[in-house]
């Protein structure tokens, strides 16, 4: 007998899984929104979808599902992949064909992601934004980023893009250690 070799889902969901005998007609918007938060972000596996706040809405009519995405910007190399993802884990729990929407307007921020994620991203050794996207100071003034390690705000930038596009490379000048910090957007 050979041994499961786990797939994307199995790997990027959270262990809850689904019953085999599931109903999806009976699953209600918060039983799914409850499996949207098991699909974790392939680039930042700490945080759900749902806590990185791009999952915007879904509707479910008993027999159709449609949830809508809304990528962290048009550019983000994941937004493929984190919809194949979300359609994974609704077919997995029963749902067949499931609408994912790409949703472009209005624009993510990171005013969206909640606070259990920028709890989680900070446990995660990754710098949470600090402030508020509505209110970042458009003069570049910089910002005060505290080391996700060690809490120290002695910190500096040491480039403006980190292990992705929309994080930022820092690092703690008093416990030394390098970081990321997911930019205020």
């Amino acid at each position: 007998m050979t041994e499961h070799e786990p797939s994307s889902v199995d790997v990027l969901i959270a262990s809850d899984r689904v019953p085999a005998n599931a109903r999806p007609e009976l699953l209600t918007e918060d039983a799914i929104w409850a499996l949207l938060d098991k699909v974790l972000d392939p680039e930042v596996p700490a945080v759900s979808v749902v806590e990185l706040g791009i999952v915007r809405d879904l509707s479910w009519d008993g027999t159709h599902l449609t949830i809508d995405v809304t990528p962290t910007y048009s550019g983000c190399p994941a937004t493929e992949l984190i919809e194949e993802l979300i359609a994974e884990a609704m077919r997995a729990a029963g749902i067949r064909d499931p609408q994912i929407n790409r949703v472009l307007t209005p624009a993510w921020t990171t005013d969206w992601i909640t606070e259990e994620g920028r709890e989680k991203l900070r446990a995660f050794g990754i710098a949470p934004p600090e402030g508020s996207a509505s209110k970042m100071s458009l003069l570049g003034a910089d910002e005060v980023i505290a080391c996700p390690l060690c809490g120290s705000t002695h910190t500096e930038r040491l480039s403006e893009f980190g292990s992705t596009a929309c994080k930022a490379l820092y690092r703690c000048l008093d416990c030394r250690e390098p970081f990321d910090y997911f930019k205020c957007i």
